[in-house]
């Protein structure tokens, strides 16, 4: 916990004490204009820009949810040096999905979300709305608006690091330690910046440790001097540089890994080995512009740990680590499946494609169960085949095997099914009417039949009876079974009109007719 107060409030002194040999009002122009140069050096850091490591840009991932004191116990100065401070705090950092997301929740009466999680990606966007935020004034209801960061922190689908930054002046925050405790259990990191009005005791109790980072009481009127050392706090919390394993098989792993070495140059130094020594160890080394590193020819359902070490001139890095396990072994084929099933033919699909370890696939089938059985070989690149000339209704056998190079035989078996054939619409027949209008009637197989499917292509007329004013959509209707005829209005020369059967197990084969001006084809 780090207590700060002002430690240049008697700078006047310096230039009006007699005592200390100053004085910018007497002398030459070149004396007084000295002094004025040596006062603004001297002027507090809060008015002026530091400058930040442009690794600090790229640093970090996670969410950081600001919950700032906007009661009527915070003075109208107080809440513009929170919001100047605020700005200052977050300029360095990238914001957006996969850098730093940025939220604010005023405390008041009620509690008024200013912004939420997704809402800028840019610094432009956060400090023009940082520079907009009013003052609610109003009581200090922290308790309702900590159940809602609750909700909003919950709610973030990002698996990152979680942060809630209390602003506020400390004056009578009521029963805060139940809400605090439920967010640090949640792992959401709480961190305070607070004005000497602050409860100590209470405040404490509500950041998580450790507190000497975590827990600010500053004078407002200096809150410029914690800035830094927060921000190493946040940073700390929400540091990017960790190493992933992005995707894993059971001979591979990629890994991956956010970039620090682009502006430094440098190298990335790279170690894995298997934990049970199956393996022996290997190094490479990986260009700075790099993020990612697939590892090969891994051994399947083992734990290796691998080691990534940024070298720089520069600056020193930590060296990141990862630990993963790869998958099982598997071989082609481990998947066997069936689609576009229809009357006389499937399709059957298999995985996954293993070339450098197959040399071919065969695939057998016949008709259950005593069918005659057909045999289809394929390369080694082939995953998928159509198999035609089949009986509708029936059931089959599909047997898929992958013949491998260590001579091993490896085999999976499916049953499948095709369709019955569904009866076709019998007739289709379009009369005219009245002008843009038809009369559809039809016939069809009644054993089965669920109703049918009827489409047609209307028109839109204007006012004018010019083509150009005329615009065309189609529509569709499902009809009952025991409809056989219907009326369609708005059809123009030339319009199709198609009507299918329909049966429990799908559409049977339809009819379209086109209406002329005299009569139909």
């Amino acid at each position: 916990m780090l207590v700060r107060t002002n430690q240049n409030t008697s700078l006047s002194s310096l230039f009006f004490n007699h005592t200390h040999g100053f004085s910018c009002w007497t002398g030459s122009m070149q004396f007084f204009l000295l002094c004025c140069v040596f006062l603004w050096a001297m002027l507090p850091q809060s008015d002026m820009h530091t400058a930040v490591p442009a690794t600090v840009l790229d640093c970090c991932e996670g969410d950081i949810l600001l919950l700032l004191d906007s009661s009527g116990s915070v003075a109208h100065h107080e809440f513009s040096r929170l919001l100047l401070f605020t700005a200052d705090l977050l300029r360095p950092f990238s914001l957006g999905r996969g850098h730093v997301r940025v939220g604010l929740l005023q405390v008041g009466t009620s509690s008024k979300l200013e912004f939420g999680l997704n809402t800028h990606n840019s610094q432009e966007s956060l400090q023009k709305a940082l520079q907009h935020v009013h003052h609610l004034q109003g009581d200090t209801n922290t308790v309702a608006a900590l159940r809602v960061a609750q909700q909003l922190l919950r709610e973030a689908e990002e698996p990152v690091p979680k942060i809630l930054l209390w602003l506020t002046d400390g004056v009578q925050p009521g029963d805060i330690v139940e809400p605090m405790t439920e967010l640090k259990e949640r792992g959401v990191s709480v961190l305070i910046v607070s004005t000497v009005h602050g409860n100590y005791r209470v405040l404490q109790r509500a950041v998580t440790p450790p507190k000497e980072s975590h827990l600010y009481f500053v004078d407002i009127d200096n809150i410029n001097i914690i800035t830094e050392d927060l921000r190493k706090a946040i940073i700390k919390i929400i540091r990017a540089e960790r190493l992933h394993v992005v995707h894993l098989t059971s001979h591979s792993a990629v890994l991956q890994w956010r970039p620090i070495l682009r502006a430094d140059g440098g190298y990335y130094e790279l170690w894995y080995y298997s934990m049970l020594n199956t393996d022996p160890e290997t190094r490479r080394i990986v260009s700075s512009d790099s993020s990612q590193a697939e590892l090969r020819n891994l051994q399947p359902d083992t734990t290796y740990k691998a080691y990534l070490r940024p070298e720089s001139n520069q600056r020193m890095f930590d060296t990141l680590s990862v630990t993963f396990t790869t998958l099982p072994d598997v071989l082609s084929p481990a998947v066997v499946s069936v689609s576009d099933s229809s009357p006389h033919q499937i399709r059957v699909s298999w995985g996954p494609l293993q070339p450098a370890r197959v040399q071919r696939y065969t695939v057998e089938y016949g008709a259950i169960p005593s069918g005659l059985v057909r045999t289809v070989m394929f390369h080694s690149q082939k995953n998928s085949t159509l198999l035609t000339g089949l009986e509708q209704g029936s059931q089959y056998l599909v047997t898929v095997s992958a013949l491998h190079v260590d001579g091993k035989e490896i085999a999976m078996s499916v049953r499948a099914c095709t369709h019955e054939a569904l009866p076709a619409l019998a007739d289709l027949q379009l009369t005219p009417v009245q002008h843009q209008e038809v009369q559809v009637a039809w016939k069809a197989h009644q054993e089965g039949l669920k109703g049918y499917w009827l489409k047609w292509e209307n028109t839109n007329s204007h006012a004018s009876s010019s083509k150009s004013s005329s615009k065309s959509s189609f529509s569709s209707v499902y009809l009952s079974p025991s409809s056989h005829s219907t009326r369609l209005t708005h059809l123009s020369p030339g319009s199709q009109v198609c009507v299918s059967p329909v049966y429990s197990s799908g559409l049977g084969d339809g009819l379209c007719c086109t209406a002329l001006q005299t009569g139909y084809l």
